[in-house]
């Protein structure tokens, strides 16, 4: 992958987070706000998930109550590079941990 397509991928995911968090119509309230390629979601309780590119590993990194977890892209998913888990599988699981209700990115 070079930059430019690195770019391109990660501008989809943050694009589509935003879609769906705007979408989004539980009880609790999700705030977001995007500066320079870190995105940051903002729970009632006052915690916090960051999501970030990092450029030079061609990543996305995500900063949750629970952890950290990097993903790189294979096939057309972000994936852990740990785990293995799907991007939007744990982004699921922290934004419904930190928020209190079943919170879905389907």
């Amino acid at each position: 992958m070079n930059d430019s397509e690195f770019h391109q991928l990660a501008d989809g995911l943050m694009l589509s987070i935003e879609e769906h968090l705007d979408a989004y119509d539980g009880d609790s309230d999700i705030d977001y706000e995007t500066h320079g390629g870190i995105m940051t979601l903002s729970f009632e309780n006052g915690s916090k998930i960051v999501i970030n590119r990092q450029e030079p590993l061609h990543q996305v990194w995500l900063a949750t109550k629970g952890g950290g977890y990097h993903f790189d892209y294979k096939g057309d998913k972000w994936i852990c590079d740990r785990s293995g888990f799907d991007f939007w599988q744990l982004l699921e699981e922290a934004c419904s941990a930190q928020s209190g209700e079943q919170i879905s990115f389907n």
